[in-house]
């Protein structure tokens, strides 16, 4: 069986909002998984539903870029939150953001290949910058929207620079309303996106995989009320569709009025312009997201460390 640490009952803690000894427990009966904990706590009812981690532990810069129809984001991470308050990277981030414009390029990988306006790659101007600056830095990932009339919308949350931040979202609405519609309308949608972390555009979008977990722990949780199989195969898929629904972007109630589902928003907007809008598309990038930070015993370091 896994050791259950301290560190892990109170990330397990932090992510759930479970009290201690409910993590422990759930630690205890998930060999020290903290994803299958999560999932126990649920199934008992003792923690909410999670979208996703909005704790993020890496540091660095999202950048966004957009020309016309079309628009990027970038993510680079860093060590530390000084490195990403360098004027040397933050320039890095701003034209790597606009050569994933200018060249269309959908993955890091690619990215990292294209030519840098002062010569060499971007890799190599990476490495450069690990050098120069003393600390290792990371193309992430690169996310793209274009549509073929109409606007993408950049929004960055506590943006450090102009078109710099730890959140970054590119809204995509396609249609023939004008742009002074359109421009805040989008910007409206942006801001709820970097709020209500939506997991996909519609629930039809919603990766098959987390709805199966997520109607594994509805099952779960619904075989203990003693209800017939048929009664407990409804709650189940109630609770499914209603998971679906909260994350889907266009289903979410719009943060602005709490009250109205985000499609019906975009529907209204179109109606009142006697025009076509259609949200197609949209891009968050959180700092961090998805990336689990490395955590140490301190005291057990300094015990290593002398030999102890």
């Amino acid at each position: 069986m896994a050791e259950i640490t301290a560190a892990a009952v109170k990330e397990l803690r932090d992510r759930s909002g479970a009290g201690m000894m409910d993590c422990k427990k759930a630690l205890t009966e998930a060999n020290g998984d903290i994803e299958a904990a999560t999932d126990w706590l649920r199934a008992k009812g003792l923690a909410a539903a999670q979208k996703k981690s909005s704790r993020t532990a890496a540091e660095g810069l999202v950048g966004v870029a957009v020309a016309g129809t079309k628009g990027v984001a970038v993510e680079v991470n860093s060590e530390t939150d000084f490195v990403a308050k360098n004027d040397q990277f933050q320039d890095f981030v701003r034209t790597v953001s606009t050569i994933a414009l200018e060249t269309g390029v959908a993955d890091a990988d690619a990215l990292s290949n294209a030519a840098y306006p002062a010569g060499g790659t971007v890799a190599e101007k990476l490495v450069a910058n690990i050098a120069t600056i003393g600390e290792n830095q990371t193309l992430r990932r690169v996310g793209q929207v274009e549509v073929s009339q109409g606007v993408v919308v950049p929004y960055v949350h506590n943006a450090a620079a102009p078109g710099l931040g730890k959140i970054g979202v590119l809204v995509a609405l396609e249609g023939d309303a004008p742009a002074d519609v359109l421009e805040p309308l989008g910007k409206q949608i942006a801001m709820h996106i970097a709020a209500a972390f939506p997991l996909a555009l519609s629930a039809a979008d919603i990766d098959p995989a987390l709805l199966e977990r997520e109607r594994a722990i509805a099952a779960e949780k619904a075989a203990e009320s003693g209800k017939p199989a048929e009664i407990v195969a409804k709650m189940v898929d109630g609770a499914v569709a209603k998971f679906a629904k909260e994350q889907a972007l266009l289903s979410q109630l719009f943060v602005m009025d709490n009250k109205t589902p985000v499609a019906d928003v975009v529907a209204k907007a179109a109606k009142e312009a006697g025009a076509s809008i259609t949200l197609k598309n949209y891009v968050r990038f959180q700092l961090g997201e998805g990336i689990e930070k490395e955590t140490s015993d301190f005291a057990a370091e300094v015990a290593a460390a002398a030999g102890v």
